[in-house]
Parts: structure tokens; sequence; C-alpha cells
């Protein structure tokens, strides 16, 4: 590993934390809240040890995919260490290893927490706890990497650790100039929906913090019973901008290129939104005799089905006094999860493509053994290394999740729980069913479990693989 490298990025993503820091600091300052005493403190720490980190550039200033992957795997880490102390020094989540979940479930836009009051933190944290989302949701390094170019043209290895799908290529030649185009379309998402809420009577701090947890698909809400409160017209607002916010932004940048016909090929996307219709379809008809009105009925099951699949984690209702088959429908969604190259979570829609058609495959070939047959999706081949990349994936994605299952099984929890618990931090939802459903929280499990859901959801969040390799003594060997 280059560790003089991996320093000095640590170094950046620590320069630019202590940037985000500012937006809370400022919220601080409007409110007048004392907590911004906190996050100014944490916030000059962060430049100090940037400071220390990047005094020196290292003369071998390239990056190979191993340190590529523990260079993102680390930052995250350390990033949401220094993102938890402004928690832990307000006394508002005194308690490190809480602030920690909090954070983390923030930077991996799971939603996610261990507080039983939202409502009682101060305005500065809720921004910052809801800011989070907004930072992780496109990527840290995907943003610093739209700024400045710190690689020397090995970028790309940054990028594919940290942006979720099978394969991550770019729109452009320059990964500095796909950077810039990716949060060129996130930002344009992000103010498009913040106008929206404002227009249709949401408050300003609202609108900025449910579009962080929003387009972030994260989940956080200032409210303790997260959107239920909210206008009607607000939560079909919601709904709309949490399907976009699941699409990949390689549609986008298609329709930006004017390329109409090839972004409606798109097979991903078609499958995305015929899932979501369907099981949105099956939901209305279930939950039928829980709501006063076909209305109500179609809006609060659309905006669960949009939640879940995008792994936003909002919520309208309880949805775990549902029947069980819509619950069974909302289980089996978190699977899903959203589009690749989106901010979403989950296992990702093209990977399911991928695995259908490589069963399809199979079969065919075990019918007509000379039979020679490609896998394709949007009328180009798949490489095999992506069709292999996908399997090995899927199979450490279970193990991993019957691990952690296995393990929270010490705190004498019942199954659903616990099944649900890693499902929904894993694939970067927030709430499961029975006690961590969407009226509930994960207070109840022991710090040893919290810890295991901590690295649930930056296992999730990253993929799996840049996680993993910390635990590899390869990966520290020195260059």
């Amino acid at each position: 590993m280059n560790i003089r490298m991996v320093r000095f990025i640590l170094g950046w993503v620590l320069r630019f934390e202590s940037i985000f820091l500012c937006l809370p600091i400022l919220v601080a300052v409007i409110y007048g809240e004392r907590q911004g005493i906190a996050y100014v403190i944490v916030a000059l720490l962060c430049l100090l040890l940037s400071w220390l980190c990047t005094l020196k550039k290292p003369e071998m200033n390239r990056l190979c995919a191993r340190d590529g992957f523990a260079s993102v795997a680390l930052s995250w880490i350390v990033m949401s260490a220094f993102g938890a102390l402004p928690f832990v020094m307000t006394k508002e989540i005194p308690n490190f290893v809480d602030a920690m979940f909090e954070t983390i479930s923030g930077f991996t836009t799971t939603g996610a927490s261990i507080l039983t009051n939202v409502e009682a933190l101060s305005y500065t944290s809720l921004f910052w706890r809801s800011f989070t989302h907004w930072i992780g949701g496109m990527g840290v390094f995907v943003f610093i990497m739209a700024v400045l170019p710190l690689m020397g043209g090995t970028d790309l290895n940054l990028m594919k650790a940290e942006s979720p799908g099978p394969s991550v290529g770019k729109f452009v030649p320059k990964v500095k100039d796909t950077a810039k185009i990716l949060y060129s379309i996130y930002i344009f998402i992000t103010v498009l929906e913040i106008v929206l809420l404002l227009i249709f009577g949401m408050p300003l701090f609202d609108a900025l913090t449910s579009t962080f947890g929003t387009v972030g698909t994260g989940g956080f809400g200032i409210k303790n019973d997260s959107f239920a409160s909210y206008a009607p017209a607000l939560q079909n607002i919601v709904t709309i901008f949490m399907v976009l916010s699941g699409m990949n932004f390689t549609f986008y940048f298609l329709l930006l290129r004017k390329k109409f016909s090839q972004a409606c090929k798109m097979e991903e996307i078609r499958v995305y939104l015929a899932i979501i219709a369907i099981t949105g379809i099956l939901v209305c008809v279930f939950t039928r005799p829980y709501f006063a009105t076909i209305g109500a009925t179609i809006r609060h099951s659309f905006f669960q089905v949009a939640s879940i699949i995008t792994t936003t984690g909002f919520a309208t209702t309880d949805f775990n006094l549902w029947p069980q088959f819509p619950k069974t429908i909302l289980v089996i969604l978190m699977f899903v999860g959203a589009c690749a190259g989106s901010t979403g979570g989950g296992m990702k829609v093209s990977r399911f493509i991928i695995v259908f058609k490589t069963i399809r495959k199979e079969i065919s070939i075990l019918i007509h053994p000379r039979t020679v047959k490609k896998i394709q999706m949007d009328g180009v081949s798949i490489p095999h290394e992506t069709v292999r990349a996908t399997n090995v994936y899927i199979a450490s994605y279970f193990m991993v999740f019957f691990i952690s299952v296995l393990v929270l099984g010490i705190d004498n929890l019942d199954f659903t729980t616990n099944f649900t618990a890693v499902a929904a931090t894993f694939n970067n939802i927030g709430p499961g069913m029975e006690l961590v459903g969407p009226t509930s929280n994960y207070a109840m499990f022991s710090p040893i479990c919290k810890l295991i859901l901590c690295f649930d959801m930056l296992a999730g969040r990253l993929e799996i693989f840049p996680i993993l390799m910390l635990f590899s003594r390869r990966s520290w060997k020195r260059l």
C-alpha cells in the first residue's frame, strides 16, 4: 500500500470535512445556538490534521486499485469519526458509539437512528445530521475530484471504490469532468426540489433538510413521525424526487446530450420504473382497508414503495401494521434497491438483470450445449469480468449478511427484528420491521451489535470490497 499517498488523501478528506462543517456553524449563528462552538472546534481540528497530512505531497502519487479501495474505506471511517465528535461534545448524543452509528448512518445515506426524540436536537445538529446525507449521497471523493485533481490521472480507482454499481465508467474522457457533470446534475435536482417544497408551503429549514434526505436517498427526518405530518402535496413531491434520485445518473447525462432514444432504451431504468409501478399497485390493493380514501391509499403506498426501493427510508405511515403480503413486498424491495450509478443503495436493479440473464443463458446452454450466447444489456454485450464480479459480489453480500444476522442474535431479540435490521442497514435503507420499524429506532441494540450494523452500513454503501480489503494483511504491505 502507498501509505504516504493514503495519508495525503485522508488529509484532503479532513480539509473538505472542515469546509462542510461551516454550514452547521452558519446555522448555529442564525439560530443563536451554543452548539455551534463544538462544530467550530471540530472544524479547526480537522483543518489542523489536514494541514499536517498534506504538508508534503508524496513523490509517488499514483494509486493502484488496491490503494484506491483502501483510501476510500479509511476516508469514510475517518470522516464518520470526526463527524460524530460534535454530537458527543454537545452531549446531544453523549455516547461515542451511538454518535458514530448516527453519523455513519448519515454519511452512508442509511437513515437508521438511535435517537428516541429527534425533535430534541438543536437546529445545528439537525442540519448537520441531514447534510451528511447529501455529502454521502453522491460521494465525497466525487466532490473532491470535481473541485481539484489529486491523483495524477488515477482518480478512476477512487471513483470505482466509492460509486455504486457492478461497473463504473466515465461520461467523458477525464474523470474530473465526469465528476463535475455528476455533481451538476446532483445540485440541479437538489435545488429543484427545494424550490418546489418552498412553493408548496414547507419552511426553508424543513425544505433543506428534507431535500438532503431525499436527493441523497438518506431518510433522516427532523420530526419524530418522519414525513407523516407534512401535507399530501409535499409527500407527493418527495415521492417523485425519491424515484428520480434512485435512477442511474447516466440517464440524465444522455438527456442533457439530447440522446433521447438512447436514454429511453436503458433497460435498467425501464425495469426500475416497472418494479415501482407493479409493486405500488399491489401494495395499494392490499392496504386499501387501512386508509380512508383511495387517494390516501395510493399516496401512502407509492410513497413507501419509492422510499424502500430507493433506500431513502422516509415514512408517512407505520407500515409495520400492514398485512404480511405488502410488508413482504417491502422487504424484497430492500434487497433490490435502486439503479446503479444513483445515490440509492441495495443490490441494484442492474445486478438482478444480469443475474436473471445469466440464469436464462445457462438454461439455454443446458438445452442446446453448442449454443454460443452472450449476455447483453442496452444492446451491448456485458463483459465476462462484469458478470464474474456480479456473481462474486452477490456471494460476498449474502456471506456478510448472514454472519451479521448471526452476531445480532447475541442480543436475544426476535428474528424478524435482527433480519430486517441487517437488511435495512446493509442496504442503506433505515427502518426495518418489528422493533426497528418506522416508528422505532436502533437504541435497544448493544454496543457490539451497533458496531456490526455500522460495519454493514459502510460495507453496503461502498459495495463490500473496499471495507473487506482492510481486513487483508496483503492490503497493508508497503510499496
